[in-house]
């Protein structure tokens, strides 16, 4: 087990050594979730689940047939129902 030391700058700022960053290709713009295990921090990637999202919603679109407009037709109808039953609107 390899141990770095780092510091803790204003607001909580440190920096994550550069052989850390490489070994893990953690990069600017990256989520990661940072996990309290009492005292000992894991730090977790986020994976983007919007591409994949996408990828289903557009299988099940040509699956079921519907074009574009009528996909977002069917989402608008949707969120007013919802809206309607959680607000009374």
């Amino acid at each position: 087990m390899n141990q770095l030391t780092v510091q803790i700058r204003d607001r909580g700022v440190f920096t994550l050594p550069s052989e850390l960053r490489d070994k893990y290709d953690i990069g600017s713009g990256k989520i990661y979730q940072l996990v309290d295990l009492e005292g000992v921090f894991v730090l977790v990637p986020m994976i983007p689940m919007v591409p994949e999202l996408a990828q289903e919603i557009e299988a099940i679109r040509k699956e079921s047939g519907l074009n574009m407009e009528e996909l977002l037709v069917g989402l608008r109808e949707q969120r007013e129902k919802y809206t309607a039953e959680k607000y009374g609107k």
